[in-house]
């Protein structure tokens, strides 16, 4: 019975023609977001931050879930209803971040190594309990080829911790996502992107198989194959696709629920044009989404500057983009859409 509610939970959330918005930026980046704009970072101005965003109407009709981060889940709405409540309102599923951050680890330099395995039992049924019905963990994969890197111990720790993650959450009643992010940064190349992300994903699902977790009730949300940012490479979004599927298919077992992709610091054209070229590849074994923070939130805080007169047009630029990924989430990309 346990598996059949997650595996339904897992289809909603990869309902064909939704995607995932991620609004689960931590309290410090998101305050970096709204200085970017001029706006304090204040907890009621990132509360105002996320309302802008949660309370835009029809919503419901192009994203099927919302990453949260603790302290949104614990919010309220400018009309008063917990964040979690509201979007349950709406047919939206709450999410919530549950990882501790990518840290420095002594055992791997240069590396990053994600926390909060230890105290993650602890609070899964307390996110049950007010809302969530899925839940994130985020690994980062640095590529830095003058170092040799990724190490292929960075990427095993990792992948296990990411894997006894997924299995908790599922005990727990919920749908892990699990987010091995390759990091764009850097001079490498498209090739050495793909190699890194396939050996990346080859050990992340040897782990996920090992400890036994059900793939039926789990989303991979990945990286796109794109070249390093200093690179000085075109990103090609026919070559982005073939590169991205062509790991994808030799890697993600065929009974995952879903994949969906991050943008990962592209552009917001960027993104919705990748995930456009990539839905065009389709049919593919799994179903295909896209769950994108700045990529779609960004042009609408340009707009909106931590400032209420600016409400509605930032409303209106945020449901614009949320069109926009879902038409090239079925490959259907109008360029020129006026919203």
């Amino acid at each position: 019975m346990e598996n059949k509610i997650i595996h339904d939970i897992a289809k909603r959330i990869m309902k064909r023609g939704k995607g995932i918005l991620a609004a689960d930026e931590s309290n410090n980046t998101a305050g970096k977001r709204l200085e970017s704009v001029g706006a304090q970072n204040s907890e009621e101005m990132r509360r105002q931050y996320r309302d802008l965003f949660l309370s835009t109407e029809n919503i419901e009709h192009y994203i099927s879930g919302v990453i949260l981060f603790d302290e949104t889940l614990r919010q309220k709405t400018n009309s008063g209803k917990l964040f979690g409540t509201h979007l349950d309102d709406l047919g939206i599923l709450p999410g919530i971040k549950v990882d501790g951050g990518a840290k420095d680890n002594p055992d791997f330099p240069g590396e990053k190594i994600t926390e909060g395995l230890s105290t993650l039992g602890d609070n899964l049924d307390e996110y049950y309990e007010i809302g969530a019905r899925f839940t994130k963990w985020r690994a980062v994969i640095q590529i830095d080829e003058s170092n040799d890197l990724p190490s292929k111990g960075a990427i095993l720790e990792n992948a296990i911790r990411l894997a006894k993650y997924a299995k908790k959450v599922q005990t727990s009643g919920m749908v892990p996502i699990i987010e091995p992010e390759v990091i764009l940064n850097g001079p490498h190349s498209i090739e050495k992107a793909e190699e890194v992300t396939e050996k990346t994903l080859k050990i992340v699902f040897e782990q996920i198989l090992e400890e036994g977790v059900d793939l039926k009730g789990l989303i991979l949300k990945t990286s796109m194959v794109v070249p390093g940012s200093d690179s000085g490479e075109e990103m090609v979004p026919s070559e982005v696709a073939q590169r991205t599927v062509r790991v994808l298919q030799k890697t993600a077992p065929k009974d995952l629920a879903g994949i969906v992709f991050l943008s990962g610091g592209q552009t917001p054209e960027q993104a919705r044009d990748n995930l456009n070229a990539i839905a065009r590849l389709e049919p593919l074994p799994w179903e295909i989404a896209f769950s994108y923070a700045r990529a779609i939130q960004g042009p609408a805080l340009k707009i909106w500057k931590g400032k209420k007169e600016n409400v509605e047009k930032a409303r209106e630029e945020f449901l614009k983009w949320l069109i926009f990924d879902v038409q090239a989430d079925r490959g259907e990309l109008d360029e020129d859409l006026e919203y």
